[in-house]
């Protein structure tokens, strides 16, 4: 017994030990990022050696990140393109994944089969179709040009569809002997039991743009449109990335904080949500 203890003790101890090694590997990056923008541009070009530790810290390069470009602004046109963006998509998702799930009419799993094998399409075609669309249209440098190609997922609407199907069938009979419109039980019913996942989803959604670069690099050459993604790309090519590395690093900062935030405060949301999506009765 004694030796089963002292076992288990060592194996506990081994695991914390790696977890914490693994800790150390994941969060260095972030220190790193946030000293850096701490450290007086002055001080950091005469750090031959780099130092772990800052003795001055200073917040004037926080100052320059929002003085020397425009990252109010790349802020702006991100919060604007997450907003349209991921209200348009849940517009979408919500009734789509509801008549796969409920709705019966010919060919439905044909129709949803077809859906899902649009996912094997590579990205990179989607992005040249979509391109040429946009181009034709004449929306390259505007938010509905960059927020269109965004504005549904096959993913998500996969994922809220297992949601609406383990929803007992027993509600949805009940909610048409009263005479309840497929819509009305859909936002009274439905919408409120699979919460969870919708606010996964939203999240999911808000991270994913808050991070897209491809597209919005790709569609928008004019600076008033560009986001945090390609802002800061704008920065390191032209602004004062390549000589003043703790601006630079501020203004990765100020970018990363709202996403993590978001993250930390509905983290048990997200993994409650994801699971209770991929689980079905």
């Amino acid at each position: 017994m004694e030796m089963s203890k002292k076992g288990s003790r060592l194996s506990k101890g081994l695991i914390y030990f790696l977890l914490t090694v693994w800790a150390v590997v994941v969060l260095f990056p972030f220190y790193w990022m946030i000293l850096t923008s701490l450290k007086d541009f002055r001080v950091y070009n005469t750090e031959y050696i780099p130092r772990f530790f800052t003795a001055n810290p200073t917040l004037q390069n926080y100052s320059d990140a929002f003085t020397s470009v425009p990252l109010g602004r790349y802020l702006l046109n991100t919060v604007i393109f997450t907003a349209a963006t991921t209200g348009l998509m849940m517009v979408v998702i919500v009734p789509a994944a509801y008549a796969f799930a409920r709705l019966e009419f010919k060919g439905r799993n044909l129709v949803f089969a077809l859906f899902l094998s649009l996912m094997m399409i590579p990205a990179e075609l989607v992005i040249i179709t979509n391109y040429v669309t946009i181009v034709n249209w004449n929306m390259r440098n505007t938010y509905l040009g960059m927020i269109l190609p965004s504005v549904t997922s096959i993913f998500y609407i996969y994922l809220l569809k297992e949601n609406f199907e383990a929803i007992p069938d027993e509600l949805y009979s009940a909610a048409k002997v009263d005479g309840t419109s497929d819509l009305k039980y859909l936002l009274k019913v439905m919408v409120p039991i699979s919460q969870p996942t919708i606010v996964t989803i939203v999240i999911l959604k808000v991270i994913e743009c808050w991070n897209s670069y491809v597209w919005p690099r790709l569609i928008t050459y004019d600076p008033n449109y560009f986001l945090v993604s390609n802002g800061i790309q704008e920065i390191r090519e032209n602004g004062f990335g390549k000589e003043n590395i703790p601006a630079m690093m501020a203004a990765v900062v100020v970018i990363s904080i709202p996403l993590i935030v978001l993250f930390l405060f509905f983290r048990k949301k997200i993994m409650a949500g994801v699971s209770r999506g991929g689980t079905k009765g």
